[in-house]
């Protein structure tokens, strides 16, 4: 029998993740966010899968606000993802995204970090941090003899970060660059903190086209 460990929960919109939560199924699109229509018609295929919560990227302020259109057609939680532009967060929030993904590496600095935990704490919007092993290591260095050590090492660093903002509705995701390191990573992780995590596959699938 494999006994999970308990952790704390959160919720993103309806769904509840940790804390013994039934293990959730997410996605992301392929499409264009700013194209609505293309976007809807692949989240209700989604749906139809049995996908819980899903994954848009956000490229620009058009896709930010393209959310809550796309929000009123689906029916499941909406996770807007957020690369080098933290507008682009709090604009994702603003238009009804249900949680966000951000990445330590590119998100810009502790200013800029506080003015996104800062609006998510106000609308109670949870944030998963998503980060890989190289990235963390250019931001949090800390000479570790092991490189997956170092990497939960570095992303409970940036936890501290927002913790510090009095925020804590967070889930965790660790990528290193093969499948024994990615759990190592984890497993290493979860002896030093009970966040929820985040288990992805990256380009999953083996190319047989568009859903």
């Amino acid at each position: 029998m494999i006994l999970r460990r308990k952790t704390r929960d959160i919720l993103v919109g309806s769904v509840k993740i940790g804390g013994g939560a039934p293990i959730s199924v997410q996605s992301m699109t392929k499409t264009d966010t700013r194209d609505i229509r293309a976007t809807v018609a692949q989240i209700r295929r989604l749906e139809k899968a049995g996908c819980e919560i899903v994954r848009v990227a956000v490229v620009d302020e058009k896709a930010a606000h393209a959310i809550s259109e796309i929000k009123r057609r689906i029916r499941i939680p909406l996770i807007a993802d957020i690369h080098f532009h933290h507008h682009l967060a709090i604009l994702s929030m603003k238009s009804g995204s249900d949680g966000l993904r951000i990445n330590p590496g590119n998100i810009g600095g502790k200013d800029r970090l506080k003015a996104v935990v800062s609006e998510a704490r106000a609308r109670s919007i949870p944030i998963r941090i998503g980060s890989t092993q190289d990235q963390l290591k250019r931001i949090f260095s800390n000479g570790s003899g092991s490189d997956t050590g170092s990497h939960g090492d570095e992303c409970l660093s940036y936890i501290d970060w927002m913790e510090n903002f009095g925020f804590r509705q967070l889930k965790v995701s660790l990528k290193a660059s093969d499948v024994p390191r990615t759990l190592e990573a984890y497993r290493l992780f979860s002896k030093r903190s009970d966040y929820p995590l985040h288990v992805g596959v990256t380009e999953a699938g083996r190319g047989t086209g568009p859903l």
